[in-house]
């Protein structure tokens, strides 16, 4: 299972998703900082599940509806910062689909994450990434599960690695940094959280035009092998690291 995940920078970067999905073949593309008034049913092979509707720069999920059947898509307002409640609101900052695997034939959930800018404090955040663990949680049952997305987390992830273990999710990292635009602020913004299944591989892929680099996450169920076309592609585009620690944040401030 193939999974990319995009910040498209207030919708600059909306104008790659048809050659993203072209070139690395997703099976399910989620978004964040997309312009929902405007999404296409459509973005190449992938079928739209759908959007937050109460903010203009909202999150979407699309998925490939051969490999997947969507049974709900639902949104959730998670607990807001004072940049949401003055500066620039936004309502939901989660949406999730429950899926069937058309060819494992089982279940999941994938979720579009994006966190509190960095005007809120680190622990707002870990509040998000709870809240939004238990809501996943009460959507899929005991289902693996996957949220990627723009965590907005780019320094002590060793914390927040012990508090998502807690309950009982596992962070990923990327290969390389995700978030350039800022000197100081560089490092790992856009990050992988899963329970119930293997993370292969979390690949940085080149920058567009957002200050954000979409990541790529190869995942299999823990009993499976990752799918015959997951690792022909892997072989033919491998990455240039594994993906690293929680510890080993490559972060410059």
């Amino acid at each position: 299972m193939r999974v990319i995940s995009y910040n498209l920078r207030k919708n600059r970067a909306s104008g790659e998703l048809v050659a993203l999905a072209e070139s690395y073949s997703p099976n399910i593309l989620c978004l964040q900082e997309c312009n929902t008034v405007d999404l296409p049913a459509e973005v190449g092979h992938l079928h739209l599940a759908d959007s937050t509707h109460r903010n203009r720069l909202g999150l979407a999920i699309y998925y490939n509806r051969d490999r997947f059947t969507a049974i709900k898509t639902q949104t959730f307002a998670l607990k807001k910062s004072l940049h949401d409640r003055v500066a620039a609101p936004a309502h939901e900052r989660l949406i999730a689909t429950r899926l069937i695997d058309n060819v494992a034939q089982r279940e999941l959930v994938v979720a579009s994450f994006h966190a509190a800018p960095l005007t809120a404090l680190n622990s707002l955040r870990r509040n998000q990434i709870r809240t939004a663990h238990e809501e996943l949680s009460i959507l899929g049952p005991g289902l693996p599960t996957l949220m990627v997305g723009d965590y907005n987390y780019p320094i002590f992830q060793g914390k927040l690695g012990t508090k998502v273990n807690q309950s009982g999710y596992d962070l990923t990292l990327s290969d390389t940094r995700t978030y350039t635009r800022y000197k100081f602020f560089r490092g790992h913004f856009d990050l992988a959280t899963s329970m119930g299944l293997t993370i292969a591989n979390v690949e940085t892929l080149p920058q567009g035009t957002s200050d954000h680099m979409p990541i790529l996450v190869t995942a299999s169920y823990p009993d499976d092998q990752i799918t015959q076309a997951d690792a022909a592609h892997h072989l033919r585009n491998p990455a240039r690291d594994e993906s690293v620690s929680v510890e080993g944040v490559d972060f410059t401030i």
